[in-house]
């Protein structure tokens, strides 16, 4: 696709968003689907659409443009996607629901994307599952889901992102796909304490199924603006590899297939207003992490510390906020394993990714960060966010990235990033985000992100590009 054919196609979202946002017609249809409705039975619809503009240079700061690889550093692409379905509910009485739902996902990209794929797509399931809703009293609810469903766990540190997309299902940046292709959850809600219970097996590629089965429990109280909770997750089975460093940091890394089977996590995480009066809108969040897995003499850790402040009282209400993340990497100089885990982790700037462009090339583990982000309102429907990330190596000369540079395979013929670097600085990055609420059910966001490589990716290939990218969205959600 050429640039003028993109600026063209933005030209005309423009346009039509331009109508969207004026349009009495459309504020008069905010409303949902609601298909049917008795005191028995209620029958829901639901519809999701997206339509995303990208456009990128200088790919993963050049690194892939060399002589042996097919591989063009300047792209654009449009990927899309449509989520339609619908819920049944019946009563059986006032305090137990039998409920079920089933819904789709087609996505695609048309272009050459980020990893080299392009003009492919594909038609999956999303949520299918039947569940049983119950008031055992006025403080007790008892609920259990089977089938396809999201699952999100705490902060989404390790449990989030159930389906995967992009590659050869298309719409990588909208990652539209969510739910866990089998669950069993089990949950329990006492006043404002909520446990649960439950059997994941993840959504993966075709291309890229490693036959994950995981089990656990989570456990957590809800109040207001706060919470504490602790979440465990036990690997039943997994074909998925790890990469363990070579002696002293000397040569590349030895892939081991299988090894995330039988790993176990702990999961604490925390968010609070410790103080009142003036300083009532201070905020702290706090997530650690720490795993084990004795059949491969698996110790690792990580966690994250958020301070910020809400200054809500202020013209545009800006939210200042300081964030520290930390994942352990495989230290060369022991014969155990210390590389951390992200398992399926919420991998979006405003959750647990590792940078904003940075995020595409870093995974969660043997990485560090320094991020600081204000976010501003300058109306009620507008929401402009900055962020900026100091992006670094936990742990010299071992593997900090493994995942999407074996798809991708633009290590070949240059010292990989994947054997690790010998100067902890890695990359910054700089993101602008635009959010506006057009109607109670249309979302359009934009925003433009660049990164500079660091030392670390200096060191190993010499000159290296500035990184930049854009996008511009629109989202459809009934």
């Amino acid at each position: 696709m050429s640039i003028r054919c993109l600026k063209y196609r933005l030209y005309v979202l423009l346009s039509v968003l331009g109508f969207l946002g004026s349009s009495n017609y459309l504020l008069a249809q905010e409303k949902n689907l609601l298909f049917y409705n008795s005191e028995e039975v209620q029958i829901q619809g639901y519809a999701q659409a997206g339509l995303n503009f990208v456009a990128e240079t200088n790919l993963f700061w050049n690194l892939a443009d060399v002589p042996e690889l097919d591989y063009d550093s300047d792209t654009e692409w449009i990927e899309s996607y449509l989520k339609p379905g619908v819920g049944f509910k019946y009563s059986l009485n006032t305090n137990t629901n039998l409920y079920a739902k089933i819904s789709l996902v087609g996505s695609s990209t048309l272009g050459t994307d980020a990893f080299n794929e392009g003009n492919t797509g594909r038609i999956t399931l999303e949520e299918t599952h039947i569940g049983f809703k119950t008031n055992l009293s006025d403080s007790i609810i008892f609920h259990t889901v089977i089938g396809a469903q999201e699952l999100k766990l705490g902060t989404g540190m390790l449990i989030a992102n159930g389906g995967s997309s992009g590659f050869e299902r298309g719409a990588l940046k909208f990652g539209p796909r969510k739910a866990w292709q089998r669950s069993v959850l089990i949950e329990v809600d006492y006043k404002k304490l909520n446990g649960k219970v439950f059997y994941l097996s993840p959504n993966e590629l075709p291309s890229n199924d490693t036959n994950n089965k995981l089990v656990g429990a989570d456990i957590s109280i809800n109040a207001s603006n706060k919470y504490i909770g602790v979440s465990y997750v036990n690997v039943l089975a997994s074909d998925a590899p790890y990469p363990k460093v070579a002696q002293n940091g000397q040569g590349a890394p030895i892939i081991t297939s299988g090894d995330r089977e039988d790993l176990n996590a702990l999961n604490l995480y925390t968010r609070n207003h410790p103080f009142k009066g003036k300083l009532k809108n201070f905020f702290m969040a706090l997530d650690i992490a720490y795993q084990w897995n004795s059949r491969i003499n698996l110790t690792s850790w990580g966690g994250r510390i958020q301070t910020g402040y809400d200054l809500s009282k202020i013209k545009w209400k800006p939210t200042l906020m300081y964030t520290y993340q930390v994942f352990s990497g495989d230290d060369p100089n022991t014969e155990a394993q210390e590389r951390f885990d992200p398992l399926y982790f919420e991998g979006s700037p405003s959750a647990w990714s590792t940078g904003s462009k940075s995020s595409m090339v870093f995974i969660n583990s043997n990485v560090q960060s320094h991020g600081l982000s204000i976010r501003l309102q300058p109306k009620p429907k507008d929401i402009i966010t900055f962020r900026y990330s100091h992006i670094r190596a936990q742990q010299l000369q071992s593997p900090i990235q493994f995942g999407q540079a074996a798809r991708v395979e633009f290590s070949d013929g240059i010292p990989t990033v994947v054997a690790g670097v010998t100067n902890k600085h890695l990359a910054d990055d700089f993101f602008i985000e635009y959010n506006k609420v057009i109607t109670q059910n249309i979302y359009v966001n934009a925003g433009f992100s660049l990164s500079i490589a660091g030392k670390g990716i200096e060191n190993i290939v010499g000159d290296t590009s500035l990184w930049t990218g854009a996008f511009l969205n629109v989202v459809f959600n009934y």
